[in-house]
């Protein structure tokens, strides 16, 4: 074993040229390679979120969260603990289904809950969305009938809880008798 484990972070950013680039390149300048990233809008105009997959040991990614917090337009940095955040990622794959592969197919469609999105005489063009182990686990079955494209967006992902990641981190007074402190399990 590497040492190495799989981390998720999610990034708030401005929404501004080469922001992407900046984020990147502190990766890059520390040999990291990263295994996914999606960026989108937010529901805030002006800022973008940015989910980042990297295979990294724990200490080098500390240092590179240090580093991410120094660029001005970072807004808020969030790794995802293994369990305490919903993940999905979409998929469109073409497979060849031609004859009697084709029920084989729409049967592997049926189980995993995926929508078919194109059909032609040759092949079906399929759209899926779940867990990256999910769609793993389907491409596994379908590369038997002959992948002619594929297509993933990266993993995207949110903190299960009540709060934002702009909240995550700050300290929430409840209005309950005593008055306890809660942090709600955010970093």
């Amino acid at each position: 074993m590497n040492g190495k484990t799989l981390h998720t972070i999610s990034v708030l950013v401005e929404d501004k040229p080469g922001v992407l680039t900046r984020v990147a390149g502190l990766f890059a300048a520390r040999g990291f390679n990263i295994d996914s990233l999606a960026v989108g809008p937010t529901s805030e105009d002006g800022l973008s979120r940015m989910t980042i997959v990297v295979q990294v040991e724990n200490k080098p990614l500390e240092q590179i969260t240090k580093q991410l917090n120094k660029l001005i337009n970072v807004i808020k940095i969030l790794e995802h603990e293994p369990g305490d955040a919903v993940e999905r990622e979409l998929m469109l794959v073409k497979v060849r289904a031609e004859g009697g592969a084709r029920a084989r197919v729409l049967e592997i469609c049926d189980v995993f809950r995926v929508r078919v999105l194109d059909v032609t005489h040759r092949t079906l063009t399929i759209e899926a969305t779940g867990t990256p182990d999910k769609l793993e686990a389907l491409l596994a079955l379908l590369t038997d009938f002959g992948i002619v494209e594929l297509s993933r967006t990266g993993r995207i992902a949110l903190a299960r809880g009540d709060l934002g990641i702009k909240d995550r981190g700050r300290r929430m007074k409840i209005a309950a008798v005593g008055g306890e402190e809660w942090t709600g399990g955010g970093v």
